[in-house]
């Protein structure tokens, strides 16, 4: 696990900007660094040393050094890539993983891509010909961004390694803000540094002489496969589970695991004969998973390694987390994040992780609304639309918050896990005109894609393209490489994905259970009462310590101050209500207070 970042212009002298640039996330590789330069291009790279510790740095040649390669990731089946290169040819010179993509791709051009199984981000250039090729992996779980800017084309594992360079330009795009207030992350290939764009998901890049390429090699598509029965769907997804969890602890340091009270990373833990586990907790015992963690670790007999969150240590941190962040999350589970990687960065260089079970399983409980009063969908929808319209005019509560829902179609009301603010609300806090319709603009051509599928299946379609993409994934990659500590993944494992896109949707989640046929499978290695916990999500009390003075108060002063961007007596409102008790405004006041404190931070003179 690494970072690089790199530009394209023509510099007679490019050693100390790109030096400087590197430098700026030292915190993805503290092991070594490494650069290329010549007159088009300057490759920076920073190491942390996962395989091949003596003679895997980057930047990284081909045989005849007509091809240079810097990489962040891991390729979990180099070593057959490897076999298979070798007996066509090619001559490696380390054993690192890295080596396998550059001479995959002299052998397969971008059809590499298709033969990995990993996580990867990178940019290979040929010294000859001066085209770059880049290429993002198929989930999403390692970033890459990029921007042209006059005659300068960037790219990087981290927006922050862009700002230091004389010829970027650092401008808000106000225009994200509306699509973050719904979705509370910065969705799709735009981000907020106008003319920055991501490198999305299953893509890649190619660009020479000013002219830029994107093409999309990889697409997630569900197709139900009938054919097995219950019992055949359960021994497959097995066998490919307790592979990639394997696969995934291919390493020359020592592996860790996280480790919550949820099935996903308990069942890792349990399946990955790891010698660590690493929690985090808060003092209420409503909002900690310390004591858990401590049980099931003495029963797979491994160490818990925990701390607990102070309220003092969470906010104290919190400037610190969004510039590792680059663009605002308003996800409060990602500070967790943060601590429980840092605790796992002073003992091991890697951990397993449990994100990518509940979108490809069907593990959230929204998607078993669906099987609740199903009843109720036989009502016309313009009878259920008017009934949604007189419930949400009422105090929010449980059972009308259900019609509210009913009486919206599915891509009206569903954008991912997290809905924060819908198109009125955004609307109604805003200073300035909006410059988007609203979040459909964004989710339309994925319900568009997935029209002919189920309700379940349209949601984690969406999820996939979305929820997992923007925040997930991305605060995994920010908040373990602000620490230097490499996060894998085995549910987002290219095989088992492959096989389980086909498992008919009965079998993932039913009116009593989400997550079923993996909840069967985790049951052989856990107690029930962990295999068959609901979903909770990571708890974090901040909906209560926003009523504390100080907090209040702290959160306050910035909405005081934010008429740049939003009807200050609006946001105000909101705040004071839920210290009142008068509704449950955490989420969207969380949503408002992160974005500021980011923009402080990236544009405001905070350090």
């Amino acid at each position: 696990m690494c970072g690089f970042v790199g530009y394209v212009n023509k510099e007679k002298d490019k050693k100390d900007n790109i030096k400087k640039m590197a430098d700026l996330i030292a915190h993805r590789g503290p092991d070594s660094e490494g650069y290329y330069t010549d007159d088009t291009i300057a490759m920076g790279f920073r190491r942390l040393s996962i395989i091949d510790l003596n003679n895997g740095s980057q930047p990284i040649y081909n045989e005849d050094k007509t091809k240079v390669i810097t990489f962040n990731g891991e390729i979990y089946n180099f070593a057959e890539l490897r076999k298979d290169l070798e007996e066509k040819g090619h001559v490696f010179s380390t054993n690192a993983d890295t080596e396998v993509l550059i001479h995959g791709y002299e052998e397969y051009a971008e059809g590499i891509l298709d033969k990995l199984r990993g996580m990867f981000a990178f940019v290979i250039y040929d010294i000859n010909t001066h085209e770059v090729f880049a290429a993002r992996d198929f989930y999403g779980i390692k970033p890459f961004y990029y921007a042209t800017m006059d005659d300068t084309f960037f790219f990087g594992s981290e927006i922050k390694s862009f700002l230091i360079h004389p010829d970027f330009k650092k401008e808000l795009n106000e225009k994200m803000l509306e699509y973050y207030l719904t979705f509370q992350y910065s969705v799709g290939s735009e981000t907020f540094f106008k003319n920055v764009f991501k490198l999305m998901p299953g893509h890649y890049l190619k660009y020479k002489d000013g002219e830029l390429e994107i093409k999309k090699y990889y697409e997630l598509e569900f197709e139900v496969d009938n054919s097995k029965s219950y019992d055949e769907w359960r021994e497959g997804v097995k066998e490919r589970l307790e592979d990639s969890v394997k696969a995934h602890k291919v390493s020359d340091v020592e592996v860790g695991s996280f480790l919550s009270s949820g099935v996903d990373s308990s069942f890792i833990a349990a399946s990955s004969d790891v010698d660590k586990t690493f929690t985090v907790g808060f003092n209420d015992e409503k909002y900690s998973e310390i004591s858990y963690a401590k049980d099931l670790s003495s029963k797979i007999d491994t160490q818990n390694i925990s701390k607990v969150i102070t309220k003092e240590e969470y906010f104290k941190n919190l400037s610190n987390i969004m510039y590792y962040m680059d663009e605002p999350l308003a996800d409060p589970s990602a500070i967790a994040l943060y601590f429980v990687t840092k605790i796992a960065s002073e003992n091991v260089k890697v951990s397993l992780s449990g994100e990518g079970a509940d979108e490809i399983f069907g593990g959230y409980n929204i998607y078993q609304e669906s099987f609740v009063w199903p009843w109720y969908y036989k009502v016309p929808y313009p009878i259920r639309k008017v009934i949604g319209g007189i419930a949400g005019l009422l105090p929010s509560h449980r059972g009308l918050n259900f019609l509210v829902r009913r009486g919206k179609k599915l891509e009206d009301r569903f954008v991912g896990n997290a809905f924060i603010f819908n198109n009125k609300e955004v609307s109604k806090i805003l200073a300035n005109k909006r410059q988007t319709k609203g979040f459909q603009d964004l989710t339309a051509t994925y319900y568009e894609t997935a029209k002919d599928y189920d309700n379940v299946t349209k949601m984690q379609y969406i999820d996939f393209n979305f929820w997992l993409i923007g925040d997930i994934l991305l605060k995994a990659d920010k908040m373990s490489m602000a620490n230097s500590l490499e996060v894998r993944v085995p549910f987002l494992d290219r095989p088992l994905i492959d096989y389980a896109r086909g498992i008919p949707t009965e079998y993932k989640v039913d009116k009593f259970k989400t997550k079923k046929l993996f909840r069967d499978i985790a049951h052989e290695k856990l107690e029930s009462k962990v295999s068959d916990k609901k979903k909770l999500g990571f708890p974090v009390p901040i909906r209560v310590w926003m009523k504390d003075d100080d907090v209040y108060t702290e959160i306050k002063t910035k909405f005081e101050n934010a008429s740049q961007f939003f009807k200050t007596d609006k946001i105000i409102k909101l705040l004071d209500n839920h210290r009142a008790g008068k509704a449950d405004n955490s989420r969207k006041v969380w949503t408002i207070y992160t974005f500021l404190l980011w923009y402080d931070i990236y544009f405001g003179g905070s350090k």
